[in-house]
C-alpha cells in the first residue's frame, strides 16, 4: 500500500492518518528522500509499534514533494474530454512541453496572476515523479511502470491563455513562479499499487464549483506509454517530475466551428483580439480572491494524495 510523505522546512515526514511522524534521514532532495526510502519505512513501522501520537498535519507548513531544481515535463492534450472542449477531432499526436521548475510552489501558496495576463486558467493534473533514471531509448511496458515512477503528486498546471494563444507559447504561460503548485503529498507506491492508476479521480473546484471531475480511464496516452515516447529524446532522473495532462472542465474552451471558420478568415491580430472580447465573458478565468480545491484518490482512499488550497492573488 502507498505511503504518503510531506515535507516541511523542518524536513520530510511519513502521514498516518491526520498524523505526520517525523522521517530520520539526510535527504534534502526529493530524490535522496526516494533513494532513503528505507527511512520512511522505518518511520512508519516504529511509530505504529510505539503508539507514537506524531503531530497534526494540520499544524504543519507543508512545501511542494518536489524539490527544485528539477525537470518539469508536461503532455498536452491528454484526455479525451479536454481534446472535445478544445476542438479536436479524430486522432490526437502525443506532445510534450517543458515547464521552468521555478513555477514549482507548494499545495497552499498563492498562485500570483502576473499584472500583463488577464485569462488566468487552471488544470488539474497527475504529477509522476521519477524514481530512477530514464535514459533515452528506454521502452517502458506496463510492467516495467514500478522500475522508473517512485510516486504521484496532486499538480496545477496554471496557464496564462493569452499569452499562451497569442504568441503560440506554452514555456512562458505556464512558467511563472507559482504556476505548478504541488502536493500536499507525495504518494510512494508499492508495486501493487500502480494496477490502481486508472482507478485515481482527479477533481477541482474554484469556490466550492466543481469544474473538472475524471477519473485516468478517460487518459489518451497512459503512463508507460508516455514515459518511452518521452524517452526518444529526453533524458529524466530520479526527483524530475512529468505532469500528464488535464481533464476537460478549463475556463478555456473551443468556439464554436461557425466562429472558428469566420475568425480563420481575420487578420490574426483582429481574430485574437475578438477572441479574447468574447473570452471577458467568460466567469470561469481566475481572479483575485479565488480559492482553488483540488484532490486526486481512489473511491476506496487506497491512494490519496491530499487536499490541495490554492488562493488567487494578483501581483502587486
Amino acid at each position: 500500500m502507498s505511503t504518503n510523505v510531506l515535507r516541511t522546512a523542518d524536513g520530510w515526514w511519513a502521514v498516518l492518518g491526520d498524523r505526520a511522524v517525523p522521517v530520520a534521514t539526510e535527504a534534502v532532495t526529493t530524490a535522496e528522500l526516494i533513494a532513503d526510502r528505507d527511512a520512511v519505512r522505518n518511520a512508519v513501522r516504529e511509530a505504529v509499534a510505539g503508539g507514537e501520537p506524531g503531530t497534526p498535519v494540520a499544524d504543519l507548513a507543508v512545501l511542494s514533494p518536489v524539490t527544485t531544481p528539477c525537470r518539469v515535463v508536461a503532455q498536452m492534450v491528454n484526455y479525451r474530454s479536454h481534446a472535445r472542449e478544445s476542438g479536436f477531432t479524430g486522432d490526437i499526436p502525443p506532445a510534450f512541453f517543458r515547464k521552468a521548475s521555478g513555477s514549482v510552489s507548494g499545495p497552499g501558496e498563492a498562485v500570483v496572476r502576473p499584472a500583463h495576463i488577464e485569462f488566468l486558467d487552471y488544470e488539474i493534473e497527475l504529477g509522476l515523479v521519477l524514481g530512477a533514471p530514464l535514459p533515452v531509448g528506454t521502452v517502458v511496458e506496463e510492467r516495467d511502470l514500478p522500475l522508473y515512477v517512485a510516486g504521484l503528486v496532486i499538480t496545477n498546471d496554471i496557464s496564462g491563455r493569452d499569452v499562451q494563444l497569442t504568441k503560440t507559447q506554452f514555456y512562458e504561460s505556464k512558467s511563472y513562479p507559482t504556476f505548478t503548485p504541488t502536493g500536499p503529498y507525495l504518494a510512494l507506491l508499492e508495486p501493487e499499487d500502480f494496477a490502481r492508476l486508472l482507478d485515481l479521480r482527479l477533481r477541482l473546484t474554484v469556490n466550492g464549483d466543481l469544474r473538472q471531475d475524471r477519473t485516468l480511464a478517460d487518459m489518451i496516452v497512459r503512463p508507460a506509454r508516455a514515459l518511452t515516447l518521452l524517452a526518444r529524446f529526453q533524458t529524466l532522473d530520479p526527483g524530475d517530475l512529468l505532469l500528464t495532462g488535464t481533464p476537460g472542465g478549463t475556463a478555456l474552451q473551443a468556439p464554436p466551428k461557425v466562429v472558428e471558420k469566420i475568425g480563420a478568415l481575420l487578420p490574426p491580430a483582429m481574430k485574437w483580439k475578438a477572441f479574447f472580447k468574447s473570452q471577458a465573458r467568460n466567469q470561469r478565468y481566475l481572479r483575485e480572491g479565488d480559492v482553488i480545491t483540488a484532490t486526486i484518490a481512489t473511491a476506496d482512499g487506497r491512494i490519496d494524495l491530499g487536499v490541495q488550497h490554492t488562493p488567487v492573488t494578483d501581483a502587486h
